[in-house]
């Protein structure tokens, strides 16, 4: 019986082994993946809803992409050591793309990245439900929904409604005179090129920051633990409406260098 013991722990470790073997080829593959998805979906209005359970997105607006089309590429980035490839399923209906994949294994990373190409002049509703959201190229509005991950707007001159429950948010070379933005537990930095009309950012537990143009702003800070840092000129009377709140962090509000 004394001989069984090596015998039972040299074949666990033989599959630990496999196991670890097998993740790092999945793993080496699929974070190079070269053969991506692709779809493209006609647009019948100029709002595109994007519902997206469990990805990286990244979205882009430009004129050079063609008209009344949304195009969708997918890289998966995870990794599978037993069992199958994840199960994806792309919908689009009343201009509502709906993204979903499943994955089953006793070892897995079901992440994945998808990039949504569409025109100018379309206004985009994005809903995530678990992953960071790049945004860029827009001059329509834009709203950004994510329960659990950081959101990054740039290039972009649209209305912004951006929130997440957890993650940072960015926004940055950007001239939207209307900017909304909120994080449940995470920073927020805004660095607007435009003097805005109305500016809201809320942030649970982290610090917010707004970098504005030299102006004069009507401005209210709110902060549960943290200093307060106010250096725009202020105006209680003025078009300009700035509020920063926190409940554990520093607030800031700046001129821009």
């Amino acid at each position: 019986m004394a001989r069984t013991v090596p015998a039972r722990a040299a074949a666990v470790a033989g599959v630990v082994v496999a196991l670890v073997a097998g993740l790092a080829a999945c793993g080496a593959s699929a974070g190079e993946d070269k053969d991506p998805e692709h779809r493209s979906f006609a647009l019948e209005g100029r709002t595109l809803t994007v519902d997206s359970d469990d990805s990286a997105l990244e979205i882009v607006a430009a004129d050079a992409h063609k008209a009344g089309t949304a195009e969708v590429t997918r890289w998966f980035q995870g990794s599978v050591a037993i069992g199958s490839d994840p199960k994806v399923t792309w919908s689009f209906q009343d201009d509502r793309l709906v993204l979903r994949q499943k994955c089953s294994g006793v070892i897995v990373d079901c992440s994945a990245k998808h990039r949504i190409e569409v025109p100018r002049g379309i206004t985009v509703k994005v809903e995530d439900g678990d992953g960071s959201v790049r945004a860029r190229g827009f001059r329509d509005a834009l709203s950004v929904r994510t329960r659990d991950g950081s959101v990054q707007v740039t290039d972009s001159s649209g209305p912004l409604e951006l929130k997440t429950g957890d993650g940072s948010v960015r926004v940055s070379d950007v001239s939207s005179r209307r900017v909304k933005a909120q994080s449940g537990d995470g920073s927020v930095r805004l660095e607007l090129g435009t003097v805005p009309d109305l500016v809201e950012t809320r942030s649970g537990d982290g610090s917010v920051t707004i970098e504005l143009p030299r102006a004069t702003y009507r401005v209210t800070t709110e902060t549960g633990d943290g200093s307060v840092d106010v250096s725009v000129p202020r105006d209680d009377t003025s078009s300009h409406v700035v509020s920063a709140h926190t409940g554990d962090g520093k607030v800031t509000v700046r001129t821009a260098n």
